[in-house]
């Protein structure tokens, strides 16, 4: 797991919007998105049209609408997470 990815996770214990992670993390739009692709690619984040309805594989239009998704680690995510060793 990359540095990128674990900061990403750590912020998504809760379902969180798209800005919130990008005011929080203070990362450019390119680096964001593509480190939530690559979470999403891995099953460790799941993606949400709101804070309540998930959305599922197909339906999901990462490319245009990610802005859009409010994001949520994955049970996968969430052990990775907790497996990596890291360290501040």
């Amino acid at each position: 797991m990359s540095d990128l990815e674990y900061d990403v996770l750590d912020e998504l214990y809760f379902v969180q919007s798209y800005d919130y992670l990008k005011t929080t993390l203070s990362w450019e739009d390119d680096m964001l998105r593509d480190t939530l692709k690559k979470l999403l690619d891995k099953g460790w984040i799941k993606c949400y049209t709101n804070p309540n309805d998930e959305i599922f594989g197909n339906e999901i239009d990462f490319e245009t609408e990610y802005r859009k998704y409010f994001y949520l680690a994955s049970k996968a995510g969430l052990f990775a997470h907790n497996s990596t060793d890291h360290y501040e």
